[in-house]
C-alpha cells in the first residue's frame, strides 16, 4: 500500500508537468495558465454549491430517521474533488470534476461498490453451529486457586 501510494505521490505530478507543457506547446503559455486558473475557479464554485446541497440533504435524512450513509459518501466525494482542484493539472481537474457532478458521483460509488462487494464472503449461522458449554482456557501449571467457599481467614 505504501509503494503504491508513494508511486502516485511521484506520477501523477509528474504526468500532470509533462500534460501541462505540452498544452502550452499546443497552443501558449498564457492559454494553459488560464484554463488552470478558470479550472481552479469554477471548481471552488462548484465545490462549495455542491457542498452546501450535500449538507442539506444529510440534514434532511437525519430528519427523516434514516441513515445519511449515501449523503456521507457524497460529502467526502466532494471534499475529494475540492482537493484534486486545488492541484493544478489536467488530470486532477477531470477527476475533480467528475466528482463533483452528481452523476459522477454516481457511477464512481456504483463502480466502488461492485469492486469491493466482490471482496466480501457471506456466510451464514445457525443455532447449532454455538453451543453454551464455556471456552476451555488453558491455565498455566504454576496457577494458584483460592476456594472463597472452604476459605477461612485467621485472624491472630
Amino acid at each position: 500500500m505504501f509503494t503504491r501510494l508513494l508511486a502516485a505521490f511521484i506520477l501523477v505530478p509528474l504526468i500532470e508537468l509533462m500534460l501541462l507543457i505540452q498544452l502550452a506547446n499546443y497552443t501558449s503559455l498564457g492559454t494553459t495558465i488560464l484554463l488552470v486558473i478558470v479550472t481552479g475557479v469554477l471548481g471552488s464554485w462548484l465545490a462549495r454549491r455542491e457542498g452546501i446541497m450535500a449538507w442539506f440533504r444529510f440534514q434532511s435524512a437525519l430528519a427523516e430517521g434514516r441513515a445519511p450513509s449515501h449523503e456521507i459518501q457524497d460529502g467526502l466525494m466532494i471534499v475529494f474533488a475540492a482537493a484534486l482542484l486545488l492541484t493544478p493539472g489536467l488530470l486532477t481537474d477531470a477527476l475533480g470534476f467528475t466528482l463533483l457532478l452528481p452523476q459522477g458521483r454516481e457511477l464512481i460509488r456504483r463502480t466502488l461498490l461492485k469492486r469491493y462487494m466482490q471482496r466480501f464472503e457471506t456466510q451464514f449461522h445457525t443455532a447449532d453451529d454455538f453451543t453454551a458449554e464455556p471456552l476451555n482456557r488453558r491455565t498455566s501449571d504454576n496457577s494458584f486457586t483460592i476456594d472463597a467457599d472452604s476459605f477461612e481467614r485467621k485472624i491472630d
